[in-house]
């Protein structure tokens, strides 16, 4: 079966609204062009939307995972990739070494144990990972030229730094936020100067416009491209592009139920939307929806479709192996899920 409308699908069905996808990737490349911007392909994880950022002069990547770096590569999507996480496989790493003799590979370490397993590998790009703040990974920051030493000592190239303030992304207040960024960045500038190199790699979606005046030189930007309901709260200039259709499959005097479930998205961040509705509760299967007091959208019927929005977009690619783009009702391609897993 070929869908040519979205109320053909099977659900829960994961799709993209192209319209939405490209007007968020031309507001954050009007912002943050060319390298200044290195996509993060952790938010969507496919090798497809990955393609829509290259086409907006993006040719560096930060990925999470060395699926997501191996991925790319192999379908010739970008040039230079930074793994901004710390890995200690040996198997993963060797694949990495091998992907990094057709591009560049850079990975972030943040101790002796993770430069050591690097060289064991044969990588030898590294980044000083840094604390800024975020209680994760990451060097602290006085620290970070004394591991840049070792890491030049054992053979390696280091390009520069790189930090995550994702403790701040949610900051209420666009003057709070900034603030406490500016102070993030800071230890970060400081890392920088001990730590030497051409990167200073930081930020996020939710920090996307705070950064005219700080150290870094790129930005890690990664939900922009499909968004969620919890960086819509910052009210930034980033539309929802990425839902789950439901099928209501039962249907009580008080509340409907959907097919999307804790299977098909994520309530780490709350519980997704509905227009019109309230969420009563989600499990493994099921959503339950109440209309909202000030509505005046009645309860849908069985066998009506309802879209839904996530509250988390990373982890809700994840659970998904296929997106359908699409346009309005009108489905335009099957996109691939293609950089899941590790």
């Amino acid at each position: 079966m070929n869908p040519s409308k979205t109320a053909e699908l099977a659900t829960p069905a994961l799709l993209i609204d192209i319209d939405a996808l490209e007007k968020n990737l031309s507001t954050m490349s009007t912002r943050h062009p060319d390298s200044k911007l290195r996509p993060h392909t952790k938010a969507h994880k496919c090798t497809e939307i990955a393609r829509l950022q290259l086409s907006h002069s993006h040719t560096n990547f930060t990925c999470a995972t060395p699926r997501e770096i191996i991925g790319m590569a192999a379908a010739g999507v970008g040039s230079d990739f930074l793994l901004a996480n710390e890995v200690l496989d040996a198997e993963r790493l060797s694949a990495l070494a091998k992907v990094s003799e057709n591009v560049r590979v850079t990975i972030a370490v943040d101790s002796i144990e993770t430069i050591k397993a690097a060289v064991r590998a044969g990588l030898r790009d590294v980044v000083i990972d840094v604390n800024v703040g975020l209680p994760r990974c990451g060097v602290a920051p006085e620290l970070a030229g004394q591991l840049a030493d070792t890491a030049r000592k054992a053979g390696m190239t280091v390009r520069g730094v790189m930090g995550y303030e994702g403790h701040l992304m949610m900051v209420n207040g666009d003057e709070k936020r900034k603030k406490r960024v500016d102070e993030s960045m800071t230890l970060l500038g400081r890392a920088a100067q001990d730590v030497g190199g051409e990167i200073v790699s930081a930020g996020g979606t939710g920090t996307w416009d705070m950064h005219d005046d700080t150290c870094i030189n790129e930005l890690q930007a990664g939900s922009y491209a499909l968004m969620d309901t919890q960086y819509a709260e910052l009210k930034i200039p980033f539309v929802q592009a990425c839902f789950v259709l439901g099928t209501v499959i039962s249907r009580s005097q008080d509340w409907l139920v959907i097919d999307v479930g804790l299977k098909s998205l994520t309530t780490d961040h709350g519980n997704p939307s509905v227009d019109g509705y309230d969420v009563l509760f989600c499990a493994d299967e099921h959503t339950a929806l109440v209309t909202k007091k000030d509505s005046a959208v009645a309860l849908a019927n069985i066998g009506e479709k309802l879209l839904v929005r996530p509250s988390h977009i990373d982890p809700t690619m994840s659970m998904h192996s296929a997106a359908w783009a699409m346009r309005a009702d009108e489905i335009l391609e099957c996109w691939q899920i293609d950089l899941r897993g590790w």
